[in-house]
């Protein structure tokens, strides 16, 4: 079965948005994992706000980027928006029910989302999250929109592995605890 990975860049502090706080902790280590996680996806689920950044920035990224930006802006892209109408940069925009959406792409393949506090939230809650990817940075960033700033819905999760970074970062794998 195909499975959704949400991979989320926070601060100690729980700060999301913005992550331009992340390149000080950027290393060959950090683009290996990267590297691995968007060639294991067969395409993105993203919030619009997510989408609206990352397609301004990665199509002229090819030339300093390589292989990595050749494949973000080839895979396929979905995403989750209400105001959205034409969407570029390989993309599709899902409206409606959320949770058949969502559950109708997963049969097509594994989805990675990236970023997409609000998406990453609501597909939680829905039970539609299989590997939460906390990609924990050591700093603490003050202010910003934090991942689960209004608590977030009620759900538990068993840690299933941690990647370290020599630059003092880590990515804790999450799995959730569902009922069976």
């Amino acid at each position: 079965m195909s499975k959704i990975v949400a991979l989320t860049f926070v601060s100690l502090d729980g700060v999301m948005d913005s992550p331009t706080w992340t390149g000080p902790y950027f290393n060959a280590d950090h683009a290996r994992y990267a590297h691995g996680q968007l060639f294991a996806a067969d395409a993105l689920l993203l919030g619009r706000v997510t989408y609206e950044g990352m397609a301004a920035a990665w199509p002229r990224m090819e030339a300093s980027e390589g292989a990595f930006a050749v494949r973000m802006n080839t895979i396929p892209k979905h995403v989750v928006s209400s105001t959205l109408t034409d969407p570029e940069w390989n993309a599709t925009v899902l409206r409606g029910d959320l949770a058949a959406e969502v559950s109708k792409l997963k049969t097509q393949g594994d989805l990675l989302v990236y970023g997409s506090g609000d998406l990453v939230c609501s597909l939680i809650a829905l039970g539609l999250i299989d590997e939460l990817k906390l990609w924990v940075h050591p700093v603490v960033v003050g202010q910003g929109k934090r991942l689960f700033g209004d608590g977030g819905p009620a759900s538990s999760w068993t840690l299933a592995g941690t990647t370290t970074f020599s630059t003092g970062a880590v990515v804790l794998d999450l799995r959730p605890n569902r009922q069976e």
